[in-house]
């Protein structure tokens, strides 16, 4: 039997430890990630592209494995020194990481495309799987909160999730363009399934799914949609899903999230701790899968990888 060939829905750290999953379990012309671009700013003049470097770093085998974010053997030189001249050093930049953006940059600079810049990286640190920015225009999450309108970036690093959200627009969404080579994947029938890796549902894959004509796309095709839940036993794994949710007054539940996706997805996977939600969940229509989702190893990132392409090929059947 051949190996599925597989879209990833990805925000930054739990959806590229799926893919990395996914990365070791189908060949690398099988595997094509999507990676959220709200989440993008320029900062001190460089264009930073969070969720792309996360799945860069982590399919390259680059990323700092212990902070959870950013590359390993990291130094922090360039950010003391702008610091002791009191420049804007909220936001880390690492003296190795720094050379990723000052590439982009130029590039984009250059007049490149983001997709065309992260193909190239891509390919020069060996990554085999199709990496590709959701779009090639500028489109800004905004986080709209108690203390007023803020970008991603400033809620999320500057003000640690602190200030108690409301809701999220993307800003530019309207004008812009959905990554040609995603669109050609999903109107194609190249697809055995497609899966939406276990980030936060409202700022990293919600603003893949506005992008004009994704969604309606989406529930055109006929590959089965699975989703993986970002929330384990009523907290998210790594990041602020679980505290908006309680913010937006959304029971921080794996119910929830299957509620938040119910008219896109054919399927999700929820951990064994949540499994007492699985008839509820299949209430909506859905397929229900049980397992471990919690990725601490390599192992644990194949395992649910196999698991989620085991799932499509029984809903696709």
């Amino acid at each position: 039997m051949s190996a599925p060939t597989v879209l990833a829905l990805s925000g930054g750290v739990g959806g590229a430890k799926l893919a990395l999953g996914l990365m070791h379990t189908l060949p690398p012309e099988n595997l094509t990630v999507v990676a959220n671009t709200g989440d993008d700013f320029t900062h001190l003049g460089l264009r930073i592209c969070p969720d792309i470097d996360t799945v860069v770093y982590t399919l390259s085998d680059l990323a700092d494995k212990d902070r959870g974010w950013g590359r390993a053997g990291e130094s922090w030189n360039f950010m003391a020194a702008l610091g002791r001249i009191g420049g804007e050093d909220w936001f880390n930049l690492g003296d190795g990481d720094m050379a990723m953006h000052v590439f982009r940059t130029q590039a984009l600079a250059e007049g490149r495309t983001l997709s065309d810049v992260t193909a190239e990286i891509a390919e020069t640190l060996g990554i085999g799987p199709r990496i590709l920015p959701m779009t090639d225009e500028t489109v800004a999450t905004v986080v709209e909160s108690a203390n007023g309108d803020l970008p991603f970036q400033h809620y999320f690093v500057r003000d640690r999730c602190e200030p108690a959200v409301t809701g999220f627009r993307f800003t530019g969404i309207a004008d812009a363009k959905a990554n040609a080579e995603m669109m050609t994947l999903i109107n194609g029938s190249y697809l055995d399934s497609i899966v939406v890796t276990p980030s936060n549902p409202f700022v990293s894959i919600d603003p893949i799914l506005s992008l004009p004509g994704v969604r309606d796309a989406l529930n055109a095709q006929t590959s089965p949609i699975i989703a993986v839940s970002p929330i384990v036993g009523g907290q998210a794994i790594k990041g602020p899903a679980a505290k908006m949710m309680a913010e937006l007054g959304l029971p921080s539940t794996a119910l929830a999230v299957a509620e938040h996706y119910r008219d896109l997805i054919d399927g999700i996977v929820i951990d064994e701790v949540d499994n007492e939600q699985a008839d509820d969940i299949a209430a909506l229509g859905m397929e229900v899968r049980v397992a471990q989702t919690v990725m601490r190893t390599l192992e644990d990132r194949k395992d649910l990888a196999r698991i989620c392409c085991a799932f499509g090929a029984e809903i696709g059947l």
